[in-house]
């Protein structure tokens, strides 16, 4: 079983970073799943859907929960998913160099996937002359 991996961020950056990273790779080896919240969204009504979309992408081994901006709804929303039972990891600064380099490590487990997000994230920011 593998690690599923969901996304929540503000509408519009989960789902357009997953069609990005679906189309580089042609093929996702994880269960994923994107859940864009609205900027007016209701962290009480979202949290059933947001559950729904997180039964959906685990298997069995937990998920990894990739989040834009941390303390904001979206990240506030992960962290109660985190409370209903399911094992779940949170990772802060989605980008795309983040959720590739997780992709590229499909084979670890929840407890190591975390460190190999942040690592994307800081790996993908290069600064230059250009």
């Amino acid at each position: 079983m593998a690690v599923g991996i969901l996304l929540i961020t503000h509408e519009g950056i989960g789902s357009t970073l997953l069609a990005v990273a679906l189309r580089l790779m042609r093929n996702l080896p994880l269960a994923c799943e994107a859940f864009d919240v609205p900027f007016d969204g209701d962290p009480d009504s979202l949290l059933p859907q947001a559950s729904a979309a997180m039964r959906r992408v685990d298997s069995g081994s937990g998920v990894l929960v990739l989040t834009d901006l941390y303390g904001a709804t979206p990240s506030n929303i992960a962290a109660r998913l985190a409370r209903l039972g399911t094992p779940v990891r949170r990772v802060s600064a989605l980008s795309l160099p983040m959720l590739l380099r997780v992709m590229n490590y499909a084979d670890l487990d929840l407890d190591d996937l975390p460190a190999v997000a942040a690592a994307g994230a800081r790996n993908g920011a290069i600064t230059d002359d250009a």
